[in-house]
């Protein structure tokens, strides 16, 4: 099969590596923008490359992988899925929701699968707590508190930050959308969301022109509520949640590579280890998706669950506006 990558940033380099790694097929980057990382690309993985998404798509691929700024994820994704190609598209779907709708009932009418790349979900930890939940081992859900905390100059090194899409609005930049792993991982916990309350703004003195700090409280169809802290000032690194129920609760922490929970029963805490390098939540996603387009799987997030996501993230945005809190 050949697969097309467009893109060629730090994630399109990921999935390139481990797209060799899982010997999926025949694998040719497309340049987005940035002609000097295409050629570094070629170089380094000893791939084909093409110039521009005109150009390759006058060839016939298997899949294709969008990688490219946000701002640019649905025009780019319209053309290739209107081309009957497979389609993975990084997270978010969109930095709005114009032509969303149009993807959606492209890939339904084409029967082509649609994945959008929230990769958190396959992490071994937030996979634990999934099932713990399933299975109702600290009973009905209350609440949950999410936290996620990085420096946006040491996102990437290689890069002036001041230069990257995460910093610039019109590139569909901006904390909220970056960090909207948080929102979807909790929805898939905890169910859907009816309700969306935030505060954000521009608090450091980083050269970004977007929201970097975002306090984002959720109402679950369930009755849950959770409480959502995001930024990319925070000089160490912090990624967890806190979940809580009727008969317990649960703790997952990114970096310390565990998960606690709780029972009221036992009055006992039980901690797992959930290690491993980061690069395995990225395979465990990839291999996923190559699955869905061979038939054999179903995409755990659909263009659907995309949208969902957007639609959570662009509320939040509204309210920091209005002050109000906003239903979905």
């Amino acid at each position: 099969m050949k697969i097309l990558v467009i893109g060629c940033g730090s994630i399109a380099e990921r999935h390139i590596q481990n797209l060799k790694n899982l010997s999926a097929g025949e694998i040719i980057a497309c340049g987005h923008v940035n002609m000097k990382r295409l050629s570094m690309v070629r170089k380094k993985y000893g791939i084909q490359t093409c110039p521009n998404l005109e150009c390759a798509l006058k060839h016939d691929f298997g899949a294709a992988l969008v990688c490219t700024p946000t701002s640019t994820h649905i025009p780019i994704a319209l053309k290739v899925l209107k081309h009957g190609t497979h389609l993975f598209i990084e997270k978010p779907i969109s930095h709005n929701l114009k032509g969303v709708d149009e993807l959606i009932e492209h890939a339904r009418k084409r029967k082509l699968v649609v994945y959008v790349g929230y990769n958190l979900r396959f992490h071994a930890g937030l996979m634990l707590v999934k099932k713990m939940l399933t299975r109702g081992e600290i009973g009905e859900v209350l609440s949950a508190r999410a936290e996620f905390g990085q420096y946006l100059p040491d996102w990437r090194p290689w890069q002036d930050y001041r230069r990257s899409y995460s910093a610039r609005r019109r590139l569909g930049g901006g904390i909220i959308l970056e960090a909207s792993h948080e929102l979807d991982y909790l929805r898939w916990l905890l169910g859907e969301v009816e309700e969306v309350s935030c505060i954000a703004g521009k608090l450091s003195h980083l050269e970004v022109d977007i929201e970097d700090n975002a306090e984002i409280l959720l109402k679950f169809r369930s009755g849950a509520i959770a409480g959502v802290h995001i930024d990319f000032t925070r000089r160490d690194f912090s990624r967890n949640c806190e979940i809580r129920g009727e008969e317990g609760s649960i703790i997952w922490n990114y970096p310390d590579r565990f998960v606690k929970a709780y029972s009221a029963r036992s009055k006992r805490w039980r901690t797992f280890n959930v290690g491993g390098e980061r690069n395995e939540m990225y395979v465990r996603e990839m291999r996923h998706f190559l699955r869905c387009v061979r038939g054999k799987e179903k995409p755990l997030v659909d263009e659907v669950d995309g949208k969902k996501a957007l639609e959570i993230v662009l509320a939040a945005k509204k309210s920091a506006k209005t002050g109000r809190k906003v239903r979905l």
